[in-house]
């Protein structure tokens, strides 16, 4: 009981297309950046700056398979009912591989290459700056855009564009080093090396999680977890559990409902997932396992005109209510208390206010006088959510009302 894909897809789709795009503007920002490091590498004759320039190329190919990615990421098949939203984890899983892969190129050159000094000119300073400034402003942006849309394909390209304003920072030093006289273009390009090591290993450990199947985070579980147990029909939560498929959600939960009819757990159901997909985003699946209350207590509620045990002939405004808890077993009482109703002198909604406070205190019975008449108000319909029976009593006092209550 209770799997439901819910009515949040129209969002989603907006949300695709907007990471979509931003893919687009990846890849023809990578290119723009693979033109002036080009011109710059061939001009200054920079291992630093062609270490950067071959980073470039390795982005322009994982930012082409991002798209891909994304592209096939919310397709279904028969073959594939769940989608295929974790392929845009192994993307970022390919782009932390391409990462070492250029690391190692990188590495290779600087350490085993015969290097000579590069030719610095004011072109060449003036590119390299431009090549630190752009994917400085388009990581913040993009980075920004992947969070709100939790795609960790996108956010992965942000934080490579993050390493890029890094690398080229060192770059550039070279250069600067270079025009001073000072040879330290093969310290750069290791810089290099270790920002691009650290930046693959970050997005590896990010994309094997979610293709592992790693628990959603304890933050997000606990929300669930309160929304479920708020509803009044709810009687406990067995278990909450949940995973990541790219920037979607999947939850499982098992519950206790104290309604046993299978219409109403499963309206109960439809109604807990609505409520999860409306407060937690980007939910793409809500499967809830709904089993009935095991009695052993019977708990009722009875309207009282004192604390002797008067019956009160009204509800809402009676001035008390009796909560008694009852053990099937032997019919011994287990727990008898007195409460004042907290909202006897409230103006409006009176009726409802009690029946949410009696549903609160988890009652399984409600009896009311005979010449109360509850019928099409709202404590009826507040009652029927919670799976709580309404009985009428012509019992005086609250001795006599248990034994109806118990029969």
């Amino acid at each position: 009981m209770g799997e439901d894909h819910g009515p949040g897809h129209a969002s989603l789709t907006s949300s695709t297309r907007s990471v979509e795009r931003w893919g687009w503007y990846s890849m023809l920002v990578n290119v723009v950046l693979i033109a002036v490091n080009g011109f710059v590498a061939h001009a200054s004759g920079s291992l630093a700056v062609g270490a950067e320039l071959l980073h470039n190329g390795v982005d322009l190919l994982t930012a082409l398979a991002v798209l891909v990615g994304l592209k096939l990421a919310t397709r279904k098949s028969v073959r594939f009912p769940y989608g295929l939203y974790k392929l845009e984890n192994l993307v970022a899983v390919g782009l932390a591989v391409m990462t070492f892969i250029t690391g190692y190129e990188i590495a290779r050159k600087a350490i085993n290459g015969v290097l000579s000094l590069p030719v610095v000119t004011p072109a060449s300073l003036g590119g390299i700056a431009i090549a630190w400034i752009v994917p400085l402003v388009f990581s913040h942006f993009e980075l920004r855009v992947g969070r709100a849309a939790n795609s960790p394909a996108l956010i992965a390209d942000a934080k490579e564009y993050r390493a890029h304003v890094f690398t080229t920072g060192a770059a550039f030093a070279a250069l600067v080093g270079s025009w001073a006289g000072i040879s330290i273009d093969r310290i750069a390009a290791l810089v290099v090396v270790v920002a691009i090591a650290k930046t693959g290993w970050e997005l590896l450990l990010d994309g094997m999680r979610v293709l592992l199947d790693a628990s959603l985070d304890a933050e997000t579980l606990l929300k669930i977890r309160s929304i479920i147990v708020s509803d009044p029909a709810v009687v406990s939560v067995n278990w909450v559990t949940g995973r990541n498929a790219g920037r979607f959600r999947f939850v499982e939960a098992e519950v206790v409902l104290r309604v046993k009819a299978l219409a109403q757990a499963d309206a109960v159901v439809r109604r807990l997932s609505a409520t999860i997909r409306r407060e937690v985003p980007y939910i793409e699946r809500v499967l809830i396992h709904a089993s009935p209350k095991e009695q052993t207590h019977l708990r009722c509620a009875f309207p009282l005109s004192d604390r002797a045990g008067t019956v009160s002939p009204v509800f809402g405004e009676a001035p008390y209510f009796a909560l008694v808890a009852v053990r099937l077993a032997d019919q011994a009482l287990d727990m008898q208390q007195v409460l004042p109703n907290p909202y006897r002198a409230v103006d409006r909604a009176k009726g409802i206010r009690v029946a949410e406070w009696l549903v609160a205190q988890k009652v399984d019975r409600v009896l009311v006088a005979e010449g109360e008449t509850l019928e099409g108000k709202g404590p009826v319909y507040v009652f029927g959510e919670a799976g709580v029976e309404i009985l009428a009593t012509s019992a005086a006092t609250l001795s006599e009302a248990l034994q109806e209550c118990m029969r």
